[in-house]
């Protein structure tokens, strides 16, 4: 079977002979264009910096609430251990007191 056209043919003839085999790579740039692309679609809503904003201002009043209960926790056991303290002296005053 014969083509008709003898420029399909040549090229067909030419392909046949070609026995390199190229790697199939993507162009030059390719990557880079596709990321620029990517971030340029990738424009924030109104919402998403609202949330960002919120998240962040949670975190602060955690941490500070945080360290506040830390604290009292601390100053109350001070205050506790000095009226420890000052029942055991009572106390032994009283039965020294008593012994005698």
């Amino acid at each position: 079977m014969k083509s008709v056209d003898p420029k399909i043919d040549r090229l067909l003839r030419s392909a046949a002979q070609a026995h390199e085999d190229f790697p199939a790579g993507m162009p030059f740039g390719f990557d880079t264009r596709i990321v620029a692309l990517w971030r340029s679609m990738k424009k924030p809503n109104g919402l998403t910096p609202l949330l960002r904003r919120i998240a962040l201002l949670s975190a602060v009043v955690i941490v500070v609430s945080t360290i506040a209960a830390a604290r009292e926790a601390g100053q109350s056991r001070k205050l506790g251990e000095s009226f420890a303290n000052e029942y055991a002296i009572a106390d032994s005053a009283i039965q020294d007191e008593f012994s005698q």
